[in-house]
Parts: C-alpha cells; structure tokens; sequence
C-alpha cells in the first residue's frame, strides 16, 4: 500500500490534533486530491454533540474550501485495534464528494486496511436520483 503511505501518515498527524473531551474516541482522516495535495483534519467535539465534525468531513471540507473538487482516495485512523470505518455522514459525504475511491482505514499500531467507498455505502443516494 505504499502508494497511500503520505496519505495514512497525514492523517496519523491530524489525529494528535483530535478534540475529542466528551467521547475520548479521537479521529484523524486525511484525503487525497486528484490534484496530488493531501487534506488532513480530525475530529472536533462539543457538548452538543450533534454539532461535532467528524475527521472525514473536516478533512474533505477543508479540501473544497480550498478549490479542490476531484479525490482518489481517503484515509481514517484511530486508536483502537478493531478498525473503525467512517460513521453513516461520513459515508454519503464522501460518496457525494470522491466517488467510489478506496478509503484505509488503520490505526496507531500499523493496522492498515482497504475498503471502497462503494462497498462501505451500497446503492448509495446521491444527485443523480435528483
């Protein structure tokens, strides 16, 4: 998987930036543009927590606001042994956003694994249905 070495490690990164008080369940994520730029960003908590950002979408948010539009590929790490996949949000935000791209999901032991967006949201729902 070298090929998505930077991509893991910028998200290794944004995960010690993680804002996690109320869950301690801290999360970095980090896209990659088609462009070759790599957008890093983590997890921002707060007492309300429907209003916490999830990595995944700080990370691709960032990137738009940043004129990208185009992403081959998507990385999630935390810290915990069972990998954890992006939440049902963060599913169809990047489904909307990069399309079907692998998204690796790792951890801080080294753990590393490939899925799709695809296989992660089935018959997802998107502007084409519009």
């Amino acid at each position: 998987m070298s090929e998505y070495d930077a991509l893991v490690t910028a998200a290794t990164q944004a995960f010690q930036n993680a804002c996690a008080p109320i869950s301690n369940f801290r999360v970095g994520a980090a896209v990659r543009a088609k462009s070759g730029r790599i957008f890093a960003g983590c997890n921002i908590e707060n007492a309300t927590l429907g209003l916490t950002c999830c990595a995944e979408r700080v990370a691709i948010f960032k990137a738009v606001s940043e004129g990208e539009r185009g992403f081959d590929a998507i990385a999630v790490v935390t810290d915990v042994d069972r990998l954890t996949p992006p939440c049902g949000a963060c599913r169809q935000i990047i489904w909307e956003f990069c399309g079907d791209v692998p998204v690796l999901l790792a951890n801080l032991r080294g753990k590393v694994e490939q899925e799709t967006s695809g296989e992660l949201l089935p018959r997802a729902f998107d502007a084409s249905f519009l």
